[in-house]
């Protein structure tokens, strides 16, 4: 039986550091390869390139994967940065035409932190640019191991995360951005206590977006690694 080819959209790194000698590099994180293959799966990294090959990568895949990463850039929700930011425009770009292939194709998608923000404003919704106004809750737990839980995440019923996470649990916490107006193709499934939203669905669509990271913790966190199971067995 063959393994699901489960595509994962890649970052780069203008300067890779003193040790690769200070190469550019595209890359993933290593929790996504490690937890796709321990589902089933087979990880196919996609690089980040031209708008023009999101069909053909699609067409290779079965599902595909959003990782974390540099926030998104406000010109795609029609706003001015009013923070300074860490973005990548041609990553928005390529992975707003990766979403966009993967939709006509009927590929589901899994959208994690930074994903599940892009997937967002993809359908006409907006960020929040900052947090600390809204919330006294720590959301970049930093120098926090990342596989620490560090606040609690409440799932709604008949949710997809419900099943997998139970009504209430903890998560691990990395992002200085959140979801702001929710988009009508998307379904809030949970939330912090503090009212950030750290999940969306889209049965119909097979797209499943959450704030946390499950790619740095399903090693010492079996729900972490049952949402990876989901993913790769059954979106």
């Amino acid at each position: 039986m063959r393994r699901p080819i489960i595509g994962i959209a890649a970052n780069e790194a203008l300067d890779s550091g003193e040790v690769l000698h200070h190469m550019p590099v595209s890359y993933t994180p290593d929790g996504y390869v490690k937890a796709v293959q321990r589902a089933g799966g087979l990880p196919l990294v996609l690089p980040i390139g031209s708008q023009e090959l999101a069909k053909e990568y699609i067409s290779q895949i079965d599902k595909l994967i959003l990782a974390g990463g540099q926030d998104v850039s406000p010109q795609f929700y029609q706003q001015t940065p009013i923070v300074q930011g860490s973005y990548s425009e041609a990553r928005d770009h390529f992975e707003l035409a990766l979403l966009d292939e993967a939709l006509l194709q009927k590929k589901p998608v899994f959208a994690v932190c930074r994903g599940m923000q892009l997937m967002n404003v993809f359908f006409g919704g907006n960020l929040k640019q900052e947090l600390q106004s809204f919330t006294q809750v720590v959301h970049m737990q930093e120098p926090i191991p990342r596989e620490q839980p560090t606040h609690e995440l409440l799932t709604k019923e008949s949710s997809i995360l419900q099943q997998i996470y139970g009504l209430q649990t903890n998560v691990n916490s990395f992002h200085n951005q959140a979801l702001n107006r929710v988009s009508s193709n998307l379904t809030e499934t949970a939330y912090c206590p503090d009212g950030v939203i750290e999940a969306v669905e889209n049965k119909e669509r097979h797209l499943l977006g959450v704030q946390w990271h499950p790619d740095f913790a399903f090693e010492v966190q079996p729900n972490d690694m049952m949402v990876f199971n989901y993913v790769v067995k059954k979106l």
